[in-house]
């Protein structure tokens, strides 16, 4: 797992932990959220998946939330469920205190497509189906902690 960020700057969140019940399922709640962008950077899909990546793109703006109340304990949880693929990566947040943030993002941008994953698309196609792998992933990572 990636070390966990040492300042209390809230969790930037783009992709599949938009949806609060995604984050329920990880952490037993929803915590407090902000709607923000942030600049430069862009909300990939990726081949084959259904989630999506951030990846740096100086002329893209990402729509996301800032999840600002998480424990160390929820942070310990969504850090082992994104870490096999995302980096813990500081983004700047405009016009906010703090400014700036932490996020999942990739460390191979070669791997995206060239359009943007689609929220709406998820819930409409995806959603439960992700729900239940999400609850999978949290009863195995409850039984080995």
């Amino acid at each position: 797992m990636a070390p966990l960020p040492a300042d209390p700057a809230p969790l930037f969140v783009y992709g599949t932990l938009l949806f609060p019940d995604v984050v329920h399922t990880l952490i037993d709640r929803d915590p407090h959220r902000t709607s923000t962008i942030v600049p430069g950077w862009r909300v990939a899909a990726l081949p084959g998946r259904v989630y999506p990546a951030l990846i740096p793109d100086p002329d893209a703006t990402a729509s996301g939330q800032l999840l600002d109340d998480l424990t160390a304990a929820e942070w310990h949880t969504l850090d082992a469920f994104e870490a096999d693929f995302y980096t813990l990566t500081r983004v700047t947040i405009p016009d906010h205190q703090p400014d700036h943030a932490w996020t999942y993002a990739t460390n191979d941008p070669t791997t995206v497509e060239p359009t943007v994953w689609n929220p709406d698309t998820f819930a409409e196609q995806h959603l439960p189906a992700y729900l239940t792998n999400c609850t999978r992933w949290r009863q195995h990572h409850d039984t080995t902690q």
